[in-house]
């Protein structure tokens, strides 16, 4: 054996005791991992040691399959259209905010609304569509995603803002190319702002 090698085990040892006491100052030596073998030292060794517990009983799989590596609740909405390999560009686009205002509203000043987003209740997506057709548009909303879907391009747009994915209006403008999507937003305190 080297000297080097006994020197780098020993420094290897002072460090974990440096490190542990500087996590546990009231553990005693027997919580370190072994200090004996030079084989037996591991990253892993560094620290106390780590006690496993078990929980007697039956183990419940959260999942009816149980080679699913997670529950479909982890996957965040809309992951499953992203496609990073589809060589289609993506189009331009703009995302707006829309009010619905009355005459009480701007002359008489009698709601709470301001010029903010915050008391806006729509969304406007404007998407870039040049030659395109309305027959060759696929469009999907769901409540925190737009996919979007033409031969040459495809947007894939994660919203600002959670909406009512089954109540939105589409139009298609074909003299211009412009796609204009109208959504409802469904935001936590929308019932304190339009009350």
């Amino acid at each position: 054996m080297d000297i080097h090698d006994i020197s780098s085990v020993s420094s290897l040892q002072s460090l974990a005791k440096l490190l542990s006491d500087a996590q546990e100052d009231d553990d005693d030596d027997n919580n370190y991992g072994p200090h004996c073998s030079v084989s037996a030292m591991a990253p892993g060794n560094i620290g106390p040691v780590k006690k496993e517990t078990t929980v007697t009983g039956t183990f419940q799989v959260k999942s009816e399959n149980s080679k699913t590596i997670w529950n479909t609740e982890e996957v965040p909405e809309g992951s499953e259209f992203d496609d990073t390999w589809d060589p289609r560009e993506q189009p331009e686009y703009d995302i707006l905010f829309k009010q619905r205002v009355g005459t009480e509203d701007i002359f008489l000043g009698m709601s709470r609304k301001d010029p903010s987003t915050a008391c806006c209740e729509d969304m406007v997506i404007k998407i870039k569509l040049p030659e395109t057709k309305f027959l060759d548009i696929t469009l999907d909303i769901q409540d925190k995603v737009l996919d979007l879907r033409t031969p040459q391009k495809k947007l894939l747009l994660h919203l600002p803002h959670p909406v009512d994915s089954k109540n939105g209006k589409a139009h298609f403008f074909s003299e211009e190319g412009i796609l204009e999507v109208t959504l409802r937003m469904t935001r936590e305190f929308d019932f304190i702002n339009f009350a």
